[in-house]
């Protein structure tokens, strides 16, 4: 395995690892700024490989903020080895997240983010923007950084196999793939108006965690996965419960 380096906007570079047995590319994202940012600290296992891609773009012990967006192995379990290699930098996740998990977990206190709330690393700006059960996990949450519009969009549009490492070609298609598969999104009715929020974002790039950097119709792609998701949710819940007889007659 290898792990390949793609700037996918200015200062932004995607970090890309495919695993075979998982037939997945895994993705982290650096973000180079005076204060620099990691998003995913990714796998274990995958630290020593990823740790030295990073150095090909800056010395890891300049990293200062080190963030995920919610509790997985592949997100954060890496995390106290970039705490270890960068001893100034600091974990920073939802405020919920925080609490519940990784209080406990990270060998230094991190710092709690609230829902909107910017973290400002000098010429670049990520701002937090919570999204619980999208897709899953109720720590959910992704960044946006908001001076190249590219939203770093965690496990959104995930796909199977390699992929190029920036690509315009569509993207839902693969991603409805992916879900009919590993079935990963939480349904329910928010899910639905919780993408489409993104797509008001306006974004130029879309960092997928598992597939190629997006840099088409963002705004169009986030709202066809929104209507792929409200449609099976109304599917399943007419698999669950079948349709609802109308009303009819009056109450006495």
């Amino acid at each position: 395995m290898e792990t390949q380096i793609t700037e996918i906007a200015p200062d932004v570079y995607r970090l890309s690892t495919y695993v075979g047995d998982a037939n997945l590319v895994f993705n982290q994202f650096l973000v180079d700024a005076e204060e620099p940012l990691l998003f995913h600290a990714g796998l274990r296992a995958l630290f020593p490989l990823v740790s030295a891609a990073v150095e090909r773009v800056l010395p890891v012990e300049r990293l200062r903020w080190i963030t995920f967006g919610h509790l997985e192995a592949d997100e954060c379990g890496a995390m106290n080895s970039w705490l270890t290699a960068a001893p100034q930098a600091e974990v920073a996740h939802g405020g919920l997240g925080c609490a519940v998990s990784v209080n406990d977990l990270a060998d230094r206190p991190p710092r709690p983010l609230q829902d909107g709330e910017v973290l400002d690393l000098g010429s670049r700006r990520l701002r937090r923007i919570e999204t619980p059960h999208v897709p899953h996990g109720w720590d959910a949450g992704l960044l946006y950084e908001e001076t190249t519009g590219t939203l770093l969009c965690g496990d959104l549009f995930t796909a199977l196999g390699e992929s190029p490492a920036l690509t315009e070609q569509e993207i839902t298609g693969p991603a409805l793939q992916a879900e009919d598969l590993f079935r990963f999104t939480c349904l329910t009715p928010a899910t639905g108006p919780t993408i489409r929020a993104l797509a008001e974002l306006r974004p130029t790039t879309l960092g997928l965690m598992h597939g190629p950097a997006f840099a088409g119709d963002c705004v169009q792609a986030l709202r066809d996965l929104a209507d792929a998701y409200d449609r099976r949710l109304e599917n399943e819940g007419m698999r669950l419960h079948g349709p609802v007889p109308p009303v009819s007659g009056t109450l006495d």
